[in-house]
C-alpha cells in the first residue's frame, strides 16, 4: 500500500478472546456460552472501523514475529489497513485480550499487553522516519503505550503539531493521559474513564465532559453507556441520548463510535450530526452479534 493514508491510529493490536453467556455471570460459574477469537485492540478497531467508514488509516502499533502475529498483519492488510509502520518484535509474543461478557455487558477482561508496552520507543521513532516526521494528518493514540512514552509525546508537542485525538484502552489505563491534560488536547473516553483520569467521581456526561475541560482539556467527549453522551468545548456543550439497542456484545462498541465521529467530523458534519452518527454506529454495533 503506497497511498497516503487519511489517518494514523496509535496503540494497541492484538487478538481478542471473548466469551459471552446469555445469562448473568457470577464468581466461580461455569456457564454455556460462546467463545470467539478476533482481532482486536484500540487502535486496531478504530482503524478497522474507519475502513468501514470509507478511510485510509494507517496503524502503529507492535506485534509479534510469532504466527499469530503475522496472522494479524496478514489480516490488517486484507481490510484495507495500511501496515507500513507496524512493529513486529522478535523477542516477545503478540499480545492477547480476554474478556467475559454476560447479557448485561462486560464481566471481566484481562490484557496482555507486554509487546506493545515495551515496544512503544519504536512507534515513537516510526513518527520521526521520513514518511511521518512531516505528517500533519488526523491522529488518534490511545492510552495502552507505556507510561513513559505517552508522556514523552506529550512533552514534545504532539498535540499541538497535530490534529490528535486521545482515547483510553481501559479505565486502569486512562490516568496515563493526564500529561496530555496541559497540552490543549482533544479527550473521547467513556465516563469511568473520565473518572480514573481525574480521580474522582463524575455522575454523568456532561459532569465528566466539564471536568475535564476545567482540567484543562480542549475539548472532550464523554460517552456513558446507555446515558446520554456530551461533546463540549469552551464554546459549546451538546448532550445527546443514544439509540436504545439489545446488547450483544459490549467489546469495542467505544472504538466503532469514536471512529464513526471522527470520519463525520472529517466529512465535514457539524457536531450534532457527527455526535448522533457516532452514537448510531455505536448502536449498531453493540445489537449485532460477533462474527
Amino acid at each position: 500500500m503506497n497511498a497516503r493514508p487519511d489517518i494514523l491510529c496509535i496503540g494497541a493490536a492484538h487478538w481478542d478472546v471473548t466469551g459471552r453467556s446469555p445469562v448473568a455471570v457470577a464468581y466461580g460459574d461455569d456457564l454455556p456460552g460462546v467463545i470467539r477469537t478476533r482481532p482486536g485492540g484500540v487502535a486496531l478497531n478504530i482503524a478497522h472501523a474507519l475502513t468501514s467508514q470509507g478511510l485510509r488509516p494507517a496503524l502503529l502499533s507492535v506485534i509479534g514475529q510469532d504466527s499469530e502475529g503475522t496472522a494479524l498483519a496478514t489480516w490488517l492488510a486484507a481490510q484495507g489497513i495500511d501496515t507500513r509502520f507496524l512493529h513486529r518484535t522478535a523477542s516477545l509474543p503478540t499480545d492477547r485480550y480476554l474478556a467475559i461478557e454476560d447479557a448485561d455487558g462486560l464481566v471481566a477482561a484481562i490484557a496482555e499487553s507486554t509487546a506493545l508496552e515495551q515496544g512503544s520507543p519504536a512507534l515513537i521513532a516510526a513518527l520521526a522516519t521520513p514518511d511521518l516526521r512531516d505528517w500533519r494528518g488526523p491522529v488518534v493514540l490511545d492510552s495502552g503505550l507505556a507510561p513513559e512514552a505517552l508522556a514523552e509525546l506529550a512533552r514534545t508537542g504532539i498535540a499541538q503539531a497535530i490534529p490528535l485525538r486521545l482515547t483510553s484502552a481501559a479505565p486502569h489505563k486512562a490516568p496515563r493521559l493526564r500529561p496530555f491534560l496541559n497540552a490543549c488536547a482533544f479527550f473521547t473516553l467513556n465516563r469511568r474513564e473520565a473518572e480514573s483520569l481525574l480521580d474522582h467521581p463524575l455522575p454523568d456526561s456532561q459532569t465528566a465532559a466539564r471536568a475535564l475541560l476545567d482540567a484543562g482539556a480542549a475539548r472532550a467527549i464523554i460517552t456513558d453507556g446507555p446515558h446520554p453522551a456530551t461533546d463540549a468545548d469552551a464554546g459549546q456543550m451538546l448532550t445527546l441520548p443514544p439509540p436504545k439497542a439489545r446488547l450483544q456484545r459490549v467489546t469495542g462498541a467505544g472504538d466503532t463510535f469514536l471512529a464513526a465521529h471522527i470520519a463525520a467530523s472529517l466529512r465535514g458534519r457539524d457536531r450534532r450530526a457527527a455526535l448522533a452518527h457516532a452514537l448510531d454506529a455505536a448502536a449498531r454495533h453493540i445489537a449485532t452479534l460477533d462474527s
